[in-house]
């Protein structure tokens, strides 16, 4: 599908939805997944919207079908959106072991070049965040703007979770449901194989270790930064946002009370307006 038909197809999502589908997201859900042969191999991706090229990279054992459709929808209004699949996920062919996350920044650059993005603005969530980190400091021509969601330092110092939890806060159920059955809208895709998630995880501690080449010098990172969680996050515990935040030089931080891991999700009319605001440089409209 060529981007005229992506656009013609957005337009007219906004005036039929389906029964069930989030208001005017069906070009979102129902964007086809393509194939880029890149250097470092064959990556599944989707692209939805029209406007400046905004790279979406997920988080630990997620597919591609775990970006709420209505953030993605809200983000296609003024973006060229790409979310892809990550390394041995879905159609995406996997990295060579061990997997790290260098590597697997080194892939997202593959990605970026062979799409002909030149120099996109680029968002990571969790494991997301720590490639998207890795990207800007190994490929700073390719990152116009970064947007760190809920994710790690790469030098040592961050903090793990002492347990495991919910992307969402206990008491945030009806979020926790909307954002359910806004991705069940997605065609069916596999889950991530064991066998990667097993590689992602110690890819995750390799990283959270200060072992990357990378991670060290995430104080490198010249471009113009935006980092936010929810400040009840179990997965990742705040201090590192904070510790990510006096790292990165000029970066801001922007926290969202009773949200946690997936605050991105939960608050993400209020966020999409916060990253345009970044984007562009405009305060966001009132």
């Amino acid at each position: 599908m060529g981007l005229i038909a992506v656009l013609v197809s957005f337009v007219l999502s906004a005036c039929d939805s389906s029964p069930g589908e989030a208001p005017g997201t069906a070009s979102v859900v129902s964007a086809p997944v393509r194939i880029a042969h890149t250097k470092l191999g064959a990556i599944g991706y989707r692209v939805v919207g029209s406007g400046p090229p905004l790279v979406l990279i997920m988080g630990y054992g997620w597919t591609m079908e775990g970006w709420d459709p209505r953030l993605v929808h809200a983000l296609a209004q003024h973006n060229r959106v790409v979310m892809f699949d990550n390394s041995g996920v879905g159609l995406t062919q996997p990295l060579p072991p061990p997997l790290t996350i260098d590597a697997m920044a080194n892939q997202t650059s593959a990605l970026i070049g062979t799409l002909g993005l030149g120099r996109p603005d680029v968002l990571g969530w969790s494991m997301g965040g720590m490639i998207a980190q890795a990207l800007t400091v190994l490929h700073p021509a390719q990152v116009r703007r970064l947007v760190l969601c809920a994710t790690f330092p790469g030098t040592g110092a961050g903090i793990l979770p002492s347990a495991h939890g919910n992307i969402f806060p206990a008491n945030q159920v009806k979020a926790h449901d909307a954002f359910e059955a806004a991705i069940s809208e997605y065609p069916a895709a596999p889950a991530a194989p064991t066998n990667t998630k097993v590689a992602q995880s110690v890819a995750e501690t390799y990283w959270s270790d200060g072992i990357d080449a990378a991670g060290p010098k995430t104080a490198r990172i010249s471009a113009p930064t935006l980092i936010a969680d929810g400040t009840e996050d179990q997965l990742d515990p705040v201090s590192n946002d904070y510790i990510l935040a006096r790292l990165i030089p000029r970066a801001r931080l922007v926290l969202y009370p009773d949200a946690g891991h997936g605050f991105l999700f939960q608050e993400g009319t209020r966020f999409a307006s916060l990253i345009e605001s970044f984007l562009t440089g405009h305060p966001p409209s009132q």
